[in-house]
């Protein structure tokens, strides 16, 4: 087994995350004063030699030997979805895999547009902030009859997003298996699934740039949309309630977000790429930074929501054993949020723009 050390604080696959302090120090002693949070969730993706036959199949051996993430939860974090989801993560030089199974009992699709507004069907999602500074982030959306909606967001919607629908992830590959019947009411399926390789080169953010996943992670999350239907006249829809008004979605993803909104990108999973050189790895180490960003995403988020005000911003908490203090500084546009690291010495900075700046 090997352990990948990005920094000291322990991420094991498919569990929670409960840090230390908790366990060894007095709750009655810094219960008002310690952050609290929930830990997203964190995959390993193996490297890839093979070439992968994008079918929606998942045969190839790299397939078989990565293992599933944890089955999907709500997205609230607290209740079991009637049906199961996974996913699985490959890499290499060129592309990101994705291989996503999803029990369903009546697998349907109507929309054949590509950038139509896909989650009016059942669908799948990825959302992707190489990054993670939580602006500049993508979007894919696929629907049973892989139909695709790719889209690239400047900033979440909390924070005034800009949305660009015409964006596309030129030469991004993605394939659909029914186990069963598409679009026929009159028998039950079992599931189905999608395989989908998206080129590295669409995150490139300037002309010369070169993205190398080799021993790195990003922010990832994966949203699962589900409708209750009905039939009309022998076809899908989505069901309406008797005053006409669609019933209300499900919403099942892999990193729950707390509440009922993807686009928290600090609240979106770990997703690290294993050295291409090391055969199997079991566990690695997140970063202690990422806490610090995670408290000041708390700050900004309690701003936004006018639950604390500017001067409650400098209340001294522990996070991680370390008591930090963050600094409030207003500007004519607005504010920055920032802590100085007591792990690496970086400069964490938070605007007002929920953007994440490192210096």
């Amino acid at each position: 087994m090997r352990l990948i050390a990005v920094s000291n604080t322990l991420f094991i696959r498919g569990l929670y995350f409960i840090s230390l302090f908790f366990l060894c120090l007095p709750f009655s002693s810094y219960a008002q004063n310690t952050v609290n949070y929930s830990t997203p969730k964190s995959y390993i993706a193996n490297h890839t030699n093979e070439i992968i036959k994008i079918d929606g199949l998942g045969l190839e051996e790299s397939w078989k030997n990565a293992e599933y993430s944890d089955v999907f939860i709500d997205i609230e974090g607290v209740k079991k979805p009637k049906y199961n989801t996974q996913v699985k993560i490959l890499w290499d030089k060129n592309y990101i895999y994705f291989l996503a199974t999803m029990e369903e009992p009546h697998v349907w699709g109507t929309l054949r547009k590509r950038d139509t507004i896909i989650f009016h069907n059942n669908d799948f999602e990825i959302f992707v902030d190489p990054d993670g500074d939580a602006h500049n982030y993508y979007e894919f959306e696929f629907n049973a009859l892989n139909t695709v909606w790719d889209l690239f967001i400047t900033k979440p919607y909390r924070d005034g997003a800009l949305t660009i629908n015409d964006w596309d992830a030129n030469g991004l590959k993605s394939a659909v298996y029914v186990d069963g019947t598409l679009n026929n009411p009159n028998d039950i399926d079992k599931s189905w699934s999608i395989e989908i390789a998206i080129p590295l080169k669409v995150f490139k953010t300037s002309y010369f740039q070169t993205i190398d996943l080799n021993d790195k992670f990003w922010r990832i999350n994966f949203s699962r949309v589900n409708w209750d239907f009905q039939l009309d006249n022998k076809q899908y829809s989505r069901k309406k309630d008797k005053n006409g008004a669609f019933s209300h979605e499900y919403n099942w993803v892999w990193s729950p977000q707390g509440v009922i909104a993807m686009h928290q990108p600090e609240t979106w999973g770990y997703v690290y790429f294993a050295n291409e050189d090391v055969k199997e790895i079991n566990e690695f180490l997140i970063p202690k930074d990422e806490h610090i960003k995670w408290f000041l995403f708390d700050l900004h988020n309690q701003l936004k929501k006018k639950k604390i005000t500017a001067k409650d911003v400098s209340t001294a908490k522990f996070v991680l054993e370390k008591k930090l203090v963050p600094k409030y500084q207003s500007h004519e546009t607005g504010y920055n949020i920032w802590i100085d690291s007591p792990f690496t010495g970086s400069k964490i900075i938070l605007n007002q723009n929920g953007q994440i700046i490192i210096k």
